[in-house]
């Protein structure tokens, strides 16, 4: 069998950064336990504070790196070089571990099997169908909470017109009271002239006749 040599870099992101080395290490006494596979060179770089002096490939990774600053994280990354004759546990490393870069040092040619071809397509196929169902059951997600959201949404705006029909109809109450209150003071208001001393001199004159 053919030996391939392979080197694979692995980042990591987070703080503090004591974490980040001891998770790199971790994970790479992991990789070695793996059967048929033996790691011949592995470097772990010290963590560094993220910082805005890198540049960012697009605006994404832009929002992304503000997001990291302000929140003080830390960022490293190991080399790993490994030695086995299994292409398939190469493909697994990759499709499980998720590296961010993957080199095949030697060969420089690879002769495939339409076993070897069988296997790599096999655990591909695999990897995806697990991608997808958790797209599914993340959209099917989403759509429930668009659903909520929309009701939510509908209840704050009905709440919202009964709140304004109730103060349309205090403002009406108010005003209707202020007229009444208007009109009890103007019927309660003394006449003017003095009408008391009139209706006396009536009398008076009523009550002479009758003694005449």
């Amino acid at each position: 069998m053919v030996k391939i040599r392979v080197l694979f870099i692995f980042e990591m992101l987070g703080k503090p950064a004591e974490h980040l080395t001891n998770s790199l290490e971790k994970m790479i006494d992991q990789l070695g336990v793996n059967k048929g596979l033996e790691v011949v060179r592995k470097i772990v770089h010290e963590p560094k504070l993220v910082d805005d002096k890198s540049e960012a490939k697009s605006k994404i990774e832009e929002l992304e790196r503000e997001q990291f600053i302000k929140q003080g994280l830390y960022s490293t990354f190991s080399e790993v070089e490994i030695v086995t004759e299994d292409l398939n546990l190469v493909m697994a490393i990759v499709l499980n571990m998720l590296p961010a870069h993957v080199e095949i040092l030697e060969p420089t040619e690879l002769v495939l099997t339409n076993s070897n071809m069988s296997g790599l397509m096999s655990e591909l196929t695999v990897k995806m169908h697990k991608y997808d169902e958790v797209t599914k059951v993340l959209m099917l997600e989403k759509e429930h909470l668009i659903a909520k959201l929309k009701q939510a949404e509908e209840k704050i705006n009905n709440f919202e017109g009964e709140v304004k029909g109730e103060k349309v109809k205090e403002k009406v109450v108010e005003k209707v009271e202020e007229k009444v209150e208007d009109k009890n003071e103007s019927i309660e208001k003394p006449v003017e002239g003095d009408n008391t001393e009139k209706v006396n001199e009536v009398d008076i004159g009523v009550e002479g006749e009758k003694d005449k």
